[in-house]
């Protein structure tokens, strides 16, 4: 009898206003919990699309927080029909591609934000990477750099060391596992 490893993820049914979105399963590990890709750099316009799709996955997202390097405008409070979902920034804290989402008594998740710009194939290859099952290795900026430059963008490309988990995750304890490398 042979035992199989398969890689989970969940692709959640499109919403109506379209969020691109991929979400690895909640056994995964690593630093990431998914990736999005949004149509703009409009966080008003592109929030609430996300929260429509993760809500009913993950509980009701309360806040967000994003690195205002690659956003143009970062809004305070984006309205979400009846609610309002708060939204933050912090500028050295936060990896720029990244998207820190907490959730009401839920949790929190961190997400690739992939550049809207960003090609079809590129960002399927970066959505595939940050939804493996062990997680990416890189930081998600690290991440983005390597696909836009045109290199693979593998699970084990480069195991981070403590000292850049513990920075990359703005100097706390992670809640996600981080890979290492056979031998250490």
């Amino acid at each position: 009898m042979t035992a199989t490893a398969t890689s989970l993820r969940i692709t959640p049914p499109p919403s109506p206003s379209g969020a691109r979105v991929e979400l690895k399963s909640p056994t995964g590990q690593g630093l990431l919990d998914g990736a999005w890709w949004p149509r703009s750099r409009d966080l008003t316009a592109e929030l609430p699309a996300l929260a429509e799709v993760l809500d009913p996955l993950w509980g009701r997202v309360t806040r967000v927080a994003v690195n205002p390097m690659l956003w143009p405008v970062v809004p305070r409070k984006v309205p979400l029909g009846h609610r309002v979902l708060n939204v933050g920034w912090f500028a050295a804290e936060l990896d720029p591609h990244k998207l820190l989402l907490l959730g009401y008594g839920t949790g929190r998740w961190d997400l690739l934000v992939i550049p809207p710009e960003t090609d079809a194939a590129t960002a399927a290859r970066l959505m595939s990477a940050a939804c493996a099952v062990d997680g990416p290795a890189l930081t998600a900026t690290d991440l983005v750099a390597a696909a836009l430059a045109g290199h693979d963008v593998a699970v084990q490309d480069r195991p981070q060391s403590a000292q850049e988990s513990w920075e990359y995750e703005g100097g706390a304890t992670s809640m996600h596992a981080v890979p290492r490398a056979a031998g250490r």
